[in-house]
């Protein structure tokens, strides 16, 4: 007994050792960081560093062991730890109450030392991402834009066009500063200088650029503000300057924007707007896209509610679309025609696109709970990029606020936060809501980043830095006085792309909503999920209660109510179909890519299914889960009731992980390995991935 604990005090100490090392290392982190990855691919390589951390702290522990001839047993030990924790973990989520302890208890899987070892210095790694290494015979950035040639004018647009081209249309610039993160030590009139040169040569690719933001020196204010506490402030300043930039000259922060060719080109951010009822959503909706104030009484929501029930109530039941437009100089673009300022005309969304450069389409969800089938539709159907979390000020974080933010959670879509009414709500309230706000985005099932944005260069840090998915902005607006709204245009200004679509993959388009068009017929609309499709392309559509697929062709397309030719992977449109009657389509229905008729191989021919196997892990169930258990399913543009009909466990609890295979209760759907997948019915909650397809 003395000598197994013995073991367990040297194990201890060598685990604390190791971890030490890692956090001490600040190098090999910021380097990770500095390689600037995707969304997705940062993600990944986020969860790669933190499996060798914790595979080096169990081999340390068998070779610990192993010196005294007991590794098996040091593996035994450490595996019987991992359980405890897990055990810990499933207990306390069985204690937390409400919505909260549903969503967000395991959104996303990661040990707990490991998911607290993110600190100011990994923050700190990740906007620095300047520094990369150049050639020492490389003519610097500085006198190819003060003094250019005509090599220098091609060595620029190349550059711009690769950058454009990755950003799908536009990026954020930074002149005055060097490849490797040095300054230029540019004076006003340089800068003014380098400026010119960009636009001429912006202009050569058919783009334009706009200053966002100005600053004498790259000061670390905003990061220091992320740190909120004296001693961390000054170790990020220390960070910063050891990095051996200078801090002097001008520095200009511009968006290089490319106008599109044609419509069907047209950079297009999704943004879900969830949050309680009665917090402001459809209210700022109209104040932004409208560009008119509210009177405190909802005056700007009135032209976006669909039904004559949602205006008397005032309440959105629907899912409801706005677009907000940019061009390639930042200046947005609202329903307000300029050349009749008095209102006697406004601007359609064919003008709005044939004119923006890059268009955010507005998904307006319903906040009241008896609509959330609709909501959580919304989320998983519409692919959103971003969601917008509304929360009142004067109300604090009540009703659906929590379950909306754990749905974003649990689908991995990045959230930034509007707090609405500031100018009605008192200080000692304010200072509660945004306490209670704080303490939910640190907490273990959120594990954010709280960022409140004040000023310009906030926006620009946050924004680029956003799909990092720890960074969590926080805007303070009055849709009455218009306290706010203009960072948070300039935010969604400079919002980059978030997507990764393919369009080289086959054609696949899945349906959200269909109509009856008088002089048309038959119109689907959703979101285009892979590859590319034409007017007049043969497709096949389905599945119907039987499972089979009927085929059909494209009459017209249109994408933000404009006739287009072509629709890409990513963007939102609408087809009007011919040979099918809109009584045999419903939501959740797919349009792929059809074979030739004469092909006689059908192996490669689309297949529905009615039962299929999934991971789940519940995430919160007042009682067990067991057999013949149904829920409703949402599953990319799929929502129906199904049924467990096998389980590898025999009961379910709060927490609890295991194989399940769920059989649909109406009609078999078109389903793909690995899409994610989420499960409710009252306040059980639960996610998953779809492992095998069955029958």
């Amino acid at each position: 007994m003395a000598d197994r604990r013995e073991r367990h005090s040297r194990k201890v100490e060598t685990t604390h050792s190791v971890a030490a090392s890692h956090s001490a290392n600040g190098h090999q982190r910021k380097t990770f960081h500095s390689h600037q990855p995707s969304g997705k691919d940062k993600s990944s390589m986020l969860s790669e560093l933190e499996r060798q951390d914790v595979a080096e702290q169990v081999e340390t522990i068998k070779d610990e062991d192993g010196q005294s001839g007991q590794s098996g047993q040091a593996e035994h030990e450490t595996e019987a730890c991992w359980s405890a924790v897990a055990s810990h973990e499933r207990q306390r989520s069985k204690d937390s109450e409400g919505s909260q302890e549903g969503w967000t208890a395991a959104a996303k899987e990661k040990p707990p030392d490991v998911a607290n070892a993110f600190d100011l210095g990994d923050l700190t790694g990740l906007l620095d991402s300047r520094a990369v290494e150049i050639p020492k015979d490389m003519k610097p950035l500085k006198e190819r834009l003060l003094v250019p040639t005509e090599d220098d004018e091609v060595y620029l647009q190349n550059m711009l066009a690769d950058r454009i081209k990755e950003g799908q249309g536009e990026f954020m610039m930074e002149i005055g500063l060097q490849d490797d993160g040095s300054s230029m030590g540019l004076s006003r009139e340089e800068l003014d200088q380098a400026l010119a040169t960009i636009g001429q040569v912006a202009q050569k690719l058919d783009a334009a650029y706009s200053i966002i933001y100005q600053k004498d020196t790259p000061a670390s204010k905003s990061i220091a503000a992320v740190a909120g506490e004296s001693g961390k402030r000054d170790s990020v300043k220390t960070k910063l300057n050891a990095n051996g930039h200078d801090t002097t000259g001008h520095v200009a922060y511009i968006m290089i924007r490319q106008h599109p060719a044609s419509v069907d080109k047209l950079l297009e951010i999704r943004v879900a707007v969830v949050g309680n009822v009665d917090a402001g959503k459809s209210t700022l909706l109209g104040v932004l896209t409208k560009n008119v104030l509210d009177d405190g009484r909802g005056k700007a929501r009135v032209n976006l509610f669909r039904h004559k029930h949602e205006v008397q109530s005032g309440r959105t039941s629907s899912v409801g679309m706005e677009i907000l437009g940019f061009d390639n100089k930042s200046v947005p673009i609202t329903h307000v025609d300029e050349k009749h300022p008095g209102g006697a005309r406004k601007m359609t969304w064919d003008d709005i696109c044939h004119k923006a450069s890059k268009v955010l389409s507005f998904i307006d969800l319903a906040g009241h709970e008896r609509y959330l089938k609709t909501t959580v539709f919304g989320m998983t159907g519409f692919a959103p990029d971003f969601v917008m979390l509304m929360i009142g000020a004067n109300a604090g974080i009540i009703g659906m606020t929590k379950e909306h933010l754990g749905l974003a959670l649990s689908l991995s879509i990045p959230v930034f936060v509007v707090i609405t009414k500031i100018d009605m709500c008192p200080a000692n309230v304010l200072e509660d809501t945004i306490k209670q706000l704080t303490k939910i985005l640190k907490s273990p099932g959120c594990r954010k980043i709280p960022m409140f944005v004040k000023t310009e260069e906030d926006v620009v840090l946050t924004a680029q830095n956003f799909v990092s998915e720890r960074l969590c902005p926080i805007f303070q607006i009055s849709n009455v006085t218009g306290e706010g709204l203009d960072y948070l245009r300039l935010f969604m200004n400079v919002l980059p792309a978030q997507g990764a679509y393919d369009v080289n993959e086959p054609f696949e388009f899945q349906i959200t909503d269909t109509f009856s068009v008088p002089f048309v017929g038959t119109v689907v609309s959703g979101v285009v999920m892979s590859g590319v499709c034409h007017t007049g392309d043969n497709m096949l559509i389905g599945p119907d209660s039987l499972g089979h697929f009927e085929r059909t062709s494209i009459r017209s397309i249109q994408r933000k109510r404009v006739n287009v030719p072509i629709a890409y992977a990513g963007q939102s449109a609408s087809f009007a179909l011919k040979k099918v009657k809109r009584s045999q389509l419903r939501k959740g229905m797919v349009m792929l890519s059809a074979p030739e008729k004469d092909d006689k191989d059908t192996s490669h021919l689309p297949k529905a299914y009615r039962t299929f196997e999934a991971e789940v892990l519940v995430l919160y169930h007042s009682t067990t889960i067991g057999q013949k258990y149904q829920a409703m399913l949402h599953c990319g543009n799929v929502r129906q009731t199904a049924r467990i009909s096998h389980m590898d466990t025999p009961i379910l609890r709060t927490g609890d992980r295991a194989r399940v295979q769920f059989e649909f209760i109406k009609n078999p759907e078109y389903l793909k390995l690995g899409s994610r997948l989420i499960f409710r019915e009252g306040r059980t909650k639960g996610i998953g991935k779809v492992t095998q397809l069955l029958a």
